[in-house]
């Protein structure tokens, strides 16, 4: 009896904690689907088209070269030409990655953050993360492989594109901005353990320098915007 009571209070514990954490964050997202569909996420819709246009070209005999010529970064390159080519880059997915994760992260997360956080802050808060991977692969080979945060000097000819940077970026941003608190940790920690762990390449190490700068944007719209715990609107426009 003892236990069964026990059980129940931890569910309903649970219960509370969930709808805390994100109670707010899902009452906006349905709110607006709701009410105005696939019309509240037309930048989203865009990504997702782009991306997959992206796969279906450059997986022809004639279009790899002319995607890589308009979306591909690789850190040996001019640093004009990879700021010139980052914009794309975002949506050109990987070519050893299923392009499905891709258009996942790009549906669910871009969705989330247009409703949230407005179309032109999704945005620009995910070419921020791409433009942070971007630039930390030059510092790491300059760095150099003997310090943990460096990269060694084959990374320069890595072909790096893809959302998932942008997808981190904007995760920590929506989780901060609606205080999911225990998810922004999550995320983060994710992120290091992926580098420590899992991916201590690149692509782990751009995803740690997309968390840092997507946490620095946070900081600065709190003080930019200080605001009670409880002030989580924000508008769905662009």
């Amino acid at each position: 009896m003892n236990r069964a009571r026990a059980v129940r209070r931890g569910v309903a514990a649970l219960r509370r904690t969930a709808r805390a954490e994100w109670g707010p964050l899902l009452a906006k997202v349905w709110s607006t689907l709701a009410v105005r569909r696939l019309r509240a996420i037309p930048l989203t819709l865009g990504a997702v088209f782009l991306t997959l246009a992206f796969h279906v070209v450059q997986n022809q005999s004639w279009g790899l070269r002319t995607v890589q010529n308009i979306g591909s970064v690789q850190a040996y390159e001019h640093l004009w030409l990879a700021l010139l080519r980052t914009p794309l880059s975002l949506f050109v997915p990987a070519l050893d990655l299923p392009v499905w994760g891709a258009l996942a992260q790009v549906l669910v997360v871009f969705g989330i953050a247009e409703i949230c956080l407005g179309r032109w802050q999704t945005l620009l808060i995910a070419y921020a993360a791409t433009l942070a991977g971007t630039t930390y692969a030059r510092l790491g080979l300059w760095i150099g492989p003997d310090s943990p945060i460096g990269l060694p000097d084959a990374d320069k000819f890595v072909v790096d594109t893809g959302p998932s940077a942008a997808v981190v970026g904007l995760a920590v941003v929506v989780c901060w901005r609606y205080r999911a608190r225990l998810t922004c940790v999550g995320v983060v920690v994710a992120m290091l353990v992926e580098v420590a762990l899992i991916k201590n390449n690149l692509a782990g190490k751009e995803h740690v320098a997309a968390v840092a700068v997507a946490l620095a944007i946070c900081l600065a719209w709190d003080w930019w915007r200080p605001r009670k715990p409880c002030d989580v609107q924000f508008s769905g426009g662009g």
